[in-house]
């Protein structure tokens, strides 16, 4: 199998590539019966600025560790994974786009071992996100999460924009830990719904654009990248984190 363009080829770790091969065969199968995306098929779209927390303890990655002051525009998917009706509870989706770089977390717990499992939620509000598969930082493996400080977002599913949600502020702290320590947070997202709300055309990827100074594990690599040479070939231009500004007036589209 090639790479697409922009995703390195896979690497060749005997579990993990047995891994990757069988969900890169599940991807194949779920996208001809669901295409083009065979999870998160629909997405609410927003959109606000991320502040860095100062003095935060250092991950070992440039983009947290030496990031600027100053408030970086950020653009956000909020998604169910299977797609089930909002009353049942899914794998939400957390797609984070800060300037160029991709960050794509689900729920997930929050401590030891569960942070290293997908946990179905009703509400986005309610859940932890975490992004499974660590980074390889300076210091070691580094683990990012999300979890809510107030707000909700206005839903999940663009179809479901409706009600005094939809003006509603969703602030989130982002943290990072190693694989067993403690969650540092080391900044804070504000959010509201953008003025294009529904994420048709707008694919997260976190392989083609990783954050400045995070390296992969060959172990990662291997059981990641089959699936998203199956999807990712025909994603679209990426959508820009700075198109609109925080604070501008938004509505149902």
């Amino acid at each position: 199998m090639t790479s697409a363009p922009g995703i390195p080829r896979p690497s060749r770790t005997p579990v993990s590539g047995a891994i990757g091969a069988a969900l890169g065969r599940a991807f194949a199968v779920a996208q001809r019966v669901r295409h083009p995306r065979p999870i998160h098929r629909r997405g609410v779209v927003l959109r606000g600025e991320l502040r860095r927390i100062p003095d935060a303890t250092p991950a070992g990655i440039a983009w947290i560790d030496d990031a600027s002051a100053d408030a970086s525009p950020v653009v956000v998917r909020v998604s169910r994974s299977v797609g089930l009706p909002s009353p049942l509870p899914d794998i939400l989706g957390l797609a984070l786009r800060v300037v160029d770089a991709d960050i794509e977390l689900a729920s997930t717990g929050w401590g030891v071992p569960g942070r290293f499992a997908l946990v179905p939620r009703r509400r986005a509000e309610r859940a932890s996100f975490g992004i499974l598969l660590p980074y390889r930082g300076d210091r070691g493996p580094v683990l990012l999460g999300a979890r809510t400080v107030s707000g909700r977002p206005p839903a999940t599913d663009p179809r479901a924009l409706t009600g005094p949600d939809v003006g509603a502020v969703w602030t989130l702290e982002l943290s990072h830990a190693t694989a067993w320590g403690p969650w540092h947070p080391f900044a804070v997202i504000e959010l509201r719904l953008d003025p294009d709300p529904d994420d048709r055309g707008l694919r997260f990827d976190a392989v083609r654009r990783p954050l400045p100074g995070a390296r992969t594990y060959a172990w990662v690599r291997a059981a990641r990248q089959p699936s998203y040479l199956r999807v990712q070939h025909d994603a679209p231009p990426p959508r820009a984190a700075a198109n609109a500004p925080a604070d501008a007036e938004t509505a149902p589209g």
